[in-house]
């Protein structure tokens, strides 16, 4: 059985971060669930493509200008997500994924409050999201929280485009 501890959500990388491997992990499985469920499947990360592959090996650099924050059960990272630098008054949300054992406890409802509240600490006036199609539970989440569907800003086909005031 899983060990569900309170789970803390932190901005990585941060003073005293102990989260082993930080975002990576988490970002290897993000990325190859999604390109399986693309119909993409591939072995690992050497077969993804190199702007999802720069994320996974440097994360740190991939998301320089960006806030990256972990949700995490001990010093093990279980859920992460990204918030954009604001553009134009609004910052996107990227990346959220939970680990299979952590998900249905509140780790991406807590991520998703998070970045809705560094977002207002920065003083834009929006988020905003993209979500593949089939990713009916997230998209459900974001609905919960006040995301509305928008016209898409995106050219990549089944994406569903999101966003919500802050």
């Amino acid at each position: 059985m899983t060990d569900h501890r309170e789970v803390a959500v932190v901005r990585w990388p941060g003073r005293g971060s102990s989260a082993r491997n930080g975002p990576a992990e988490l970002l290897e499985a993000y990325h190859l669930q999604t390109q399986a469920e693309k119909g993409e499947t591939v072995a690992g990360v050497d077969e993804l493509p190199n702007r999802y592959r720069a994320e996974i090996l440097d994360p740190r650099v991939a998301f320089a200008d960006d806030v990256v924050l972990l949700a995490l059960s001990g010093d093990t990272a279980v859920g992460c997500l990204v918030v954009t630098a604001p553009v134009n008054g609004r910052s996107e949300l990227k990346r959220l994924w939970t680990a299979p054992a952590f998900r249905g406890s509140g780790v991406a409802s807590g991520l998703v409050g998070a970045a809705l509240a560094h977002a207002a600490e920065s003083g834009v006036s929006a988020v905003r999201l993209s979500v593949w199609r089939w990713r009916a539970g997230a998209i459900a989440l974001y609905e919960r929280l006040g995301f509305t569907v928008t016209e898409s800003w995106d050219e990549r086909d089944r994406l569903v485009c999101m966003e919500r005031a802050v």
